[in-house]
């Protein structure tokens, strides 16, 4: 790479992160370093690699979608992850985010349908040298008994996961979009206690629904 595309390059960073994310809340320094120092580029397919920056959710095959960068700053800034925090990740994806939560986390669990996706980001995220990621293909919302510190699901959800959330430690986040489209409402859960949590409600939003995500019931008369 020339350094004038090496130039560019960092540029097209800088505006990301001050133009997209700061303008949308996100001031956490660790955050904004973390987005900062790991290269996104390197993590969407070749073909929109210079869409790497851009407001929007990069195309990556199999009919699933990179997170634009203003909502991974958002998940990151308010999820505060911290280096004891054990992670389930509920559809890998890009593995982008994975690997920002990894940089924090002492482990994180990825949980992907699609094995080809699953396969990309593990290449990836070795290629950056991440080690404390598991990844798996299996579906994310069939319930386990393993308790998690941080739970994040990178698609949304059309009912509340209430199996999910039992997964929760006490004094985990849950990191959840909730709704139908177009009105979608982002979720920051808390666990407080073994039997209550807190819910937030973060932001508006609209993102495309996890695989097999459970329907509403619906009734007819």
């Amino acid at each position: 790479m020339s350094e004038q595309q090496t130039l560019h390059r960092e540029q097209s960073r800088f505006n990301m992160i001050e133009q997209q994310i700061r303008t949308w809340e996100v001031l956490d320094p660790v955050v904004l370093d973390l987005l900062k120092k790991l290269p996104r580029e390197d993590f969407v397919p070749s073909q929109y690699e210079g869409l790497a920056f851009a407001d929007l959710e990069i195309p990556l095959g199999e009919g699933q979608l990179m997170l634009s960068p203003k909502i991974e700053g958002r998940i990151l800034q308010a999820l505060a992850i911290k280096k004891t925090d054990k992670v389930l990740e509920i559809g890998t994806g890009a593995g982008y985010l994975t690997a920002l939560m990894a940089l924090q986390a002492k482990h994180v669990d990825s949980l992907e349908l699609n094995n080809k996706l699953s396969a990309a980001a593990g290449k990836r995220i070795a290629a950056q040298k991440i080690k404390n990621v598991s990844l798996k293909v299996a579906d994310g919302l069939s319930i386990s008994n393993v308790s998690y510190d941080v739970i994040v699901l990178t698609g949304s959800l059309p009912v509340y996961p209430l199996e999910i959330e039992r997964q929760l430690a006490i004094g985990g986040r849950m990191f959840v979009v909730v709704g139908d489209a177009p009105a979608m409402e982002a979720v920051l859960v808390t666990r407080v206690s073994a039997d209550a949590v807190r819910r937030d409600n973060l932001f508006e939003t609209c993102l495309p629904a996890l695989t097999n995500a459970p329907q509403p019931s619906r009734f007819s008369f």
